[in-house]
């Protein structure tokens, strides 16, 4: 039976370097900067690339090698690279394949890094962006130029928690001969593959659920053999590789990553559904609620729903502060995908930079609240939940 034959579960934890004479059970770390040769031939074939072995961890590793292997497995993907952070894999990747005069279109609703990278630094090399609404998905043709290389989006996005149809959007790219990259963070390997609708390149922030519990960070980019070539060259020279410690930690986070997952995501949905019938949330948005506007795309591209809710809390940028001071057991951190739940209100905080108008351009209110959900009983979160809305309930009906 081949590796391939296997189950999701068993991929994640039986794909392993090979043993060492040592014969071990669980994979070492390979703390080493670089690796010997035997002699001059083997130096050179190896430089040439005639033989395909470990030179320079900037290069390789044994450690990033089978984290990179495992994500290939799960996603479907002919290759990858592994990266010191989620952007460091965003900007390699985008800078690898782009040139001075291209041109990128993307969904609106991308994390504030990213856009970044596309409205200040990209320009400076004359590489435009241009943004669509994930609304109004029949526009995104409308954007495409003859310099368009790339059509980029996140789904689900980052913080509304909106989802774009990723079959759409393999079409357009395939239509366009574009080369079509989706940020998978939010989903994870396990809940959705978007290389099985088209994708060219997905790339993870292996920092969140890939890690799971707040602990390193990482990157990582796969997909056609012929991209992900250029990328290695570009950052094998660049320098953002991951390090085989944190490459170690991210590929024995992912032998647990499926049951994870699965009550990240059980304990979302109930904490979507207690929020949906709070009187103090005006609404909730999580994929895998029915009221979801794009309830349906999920369903049908999405395993579960993933781990993120967002709910927008009545009163405004005032309320959302109050409700974080009022958060006893949750976490506030800029941070997600951890065992520990997590809420942060972007309006007063990650993207407090931005105008009103810019905000609501990609559904950020002025109440918005993300909340991370993580693993504990999921009763403690909605009770930390509750006493912080309630408390600023009764304010309200107090001031009045």
């Amino acid at each position: 039976m081949s590796n391939s034959e296997f189950g999701f579960e068993t991929q994640a934890i039986r794909t392993q370097t090979e043993r060492s004479q040592y014969l071990e059970h669980s994979v070492p770390l390979y703390l080493t900067s670089s690796f010997v040769f035997e002699d001059a031939e083997d130096m050179r074939a190896s430089f040439t690339e005639e033989k395909e072995r470990n030179i320079y961890s900037r290069f390789s590793n044994p450690n990033t090698s089978e984290f990179v292997e495992k994500i290939c497995k799960m996603e479907g993907a002919e290759a990858g690279y592994a990266f010191a952070t989620g952007m460091a894999a965003i900007y390699s990747t985008f800078a690898a394949l782009l040139e001075s005069g291209d041109h990128i279109v993307s969904v609106g609703s991308v994390f504030g890094s990213t856009h970044t990278l596309f409205t200040k630094y990209f320009p400076k090399w004359n590489i435009t962006t241009s943004y669509f609404d994930i609304n109004k998905p029949e526009t995104i043709e409308d954007f495409i130029q003859p310099n368009t290389k790339i059509l980029f989006a996140e789904s689900p996005t980052n913080p509304a928690v909106d989802i774009i149809d990723l079959e759409l959007l393999g079409q357009i790219a395939k239509k366009h001969n574009l080369i079509l990259i989706i940020d998978n963070c939010f989903a994870t390997p396990y809940l959705q593959n978007p290389i099985q609708f088209g994708a060219d390149l997905v790339v993870h922030s292996a920092t969140k659920l890939i890690d799971g519990q707040g602990r390193v960070l990482g990157g990582i980019t796969v997909g056609r053999e012929d991209l992900i070539r250029e990328i290695y060259l570009f950052s094998r020279n660049t320098g953002p590789a991951l390090s085989p410690f944190n490459a170690w930690v991210l590929s024995k986070s992912l032998e647990t990553l499926p049951v994870r997952v699965e009550k990240h995501c059980e304990n979302a949905l109930k904490v979507a559904e207690f929020l949906e019938n709070h009187p103090n949330v005006n609404k909730v948005k999580y994929p895998f609620l029915k009221s979801h506007p794009q309830y349906e795309i999920a369903k049908k591209q999405m395993r579960l729903g993933g781990n993120i809710v967002a709910f927008e809390i009545k009163g405004g940028i005032e309320a959302g502060r109050k409700f974080l001071d009022k958060i006893q057991l949750c976490s506030l951190s800029a941070n997600l995908g951890d065992t520990r739940t997590i809420v942060t209100h972007p309006a007063s905080t990650t993207h407090s930079k931005l105008s009103e108008e810019e905000r609501l351009a990609v559904s950020i209110t002025d109440g918005l609240v993300r909340v991370s959900v993580g693993l504990e009983t999921v009763q403690d979160v909605i009770n930390d939940l509750q006493q912080a809305l309630g408390w600023f309930l009764r304010i309200k009906n107090y001031k009045k």
